[in-house]
């Protein structure tokens, strides 16, 4: 089992003060031989005939000693685990967790909103002391 992010517990309780019930901690995917844990999976009921919004999240704390690194990373990972949920056929819409503290100012700039867009990332962007999601990004 892979490490939780220092920021994890934060997570999880902001989705769940937002109604989100915590289905997967982690999110087994295996796509062949090769075997992802993404951080969490969420399901939240929508309205009675839509069914559950379903989603997998995967946090970052972005405290390495580079933001550009840790950026790097991150966008990696993403990439990987949408595209192994979309193999899978999977129902979930993933996010990259972010915290404030690197949204603000890292996560404005020209070439990161370009990553984002280019890549179709979705954030949450949460705050890691008040233990709530501060923001959602399609």
């Amino acid at each position: 089992m892979a490490a939780k992010d220092l920021f994890h517990e934060a997570v999880k309780e902001g989705l769940q003060k937002e109604q989100w019930q915590i289905i997967a901690d982690p999110l087994l995917v295996k796509i062949d031989t090769v075997r992802f844990e993404i951080d969490l999976g969420a399901d939240r009921l929508l309205v009675a005939d839509k069914g559950p919004e379903k989603i997998a999240i995967e946090i970052k704390s972005f405290i390495g000693n580079s933001i550009i690194t840790d950026f790097h990373a991150a966008i990696g990972q993403f990439i990987n685990y949408r595209t192994a949920l979309k193999l899978l056929n999977s129902e979930r819409r993933l996010y990259l967790a972010v915290p404030i503290d690197a949204f603000n100012p890292f996560f404005k700039e020209r070439l990161p909103q370009e990553v984002i867009r280019s890549y179709d990332v979705n954030l949450i962007v949460y705050d890691p002391h008040h233990l709530e999601i501060l923001q959602w990004i399609n």
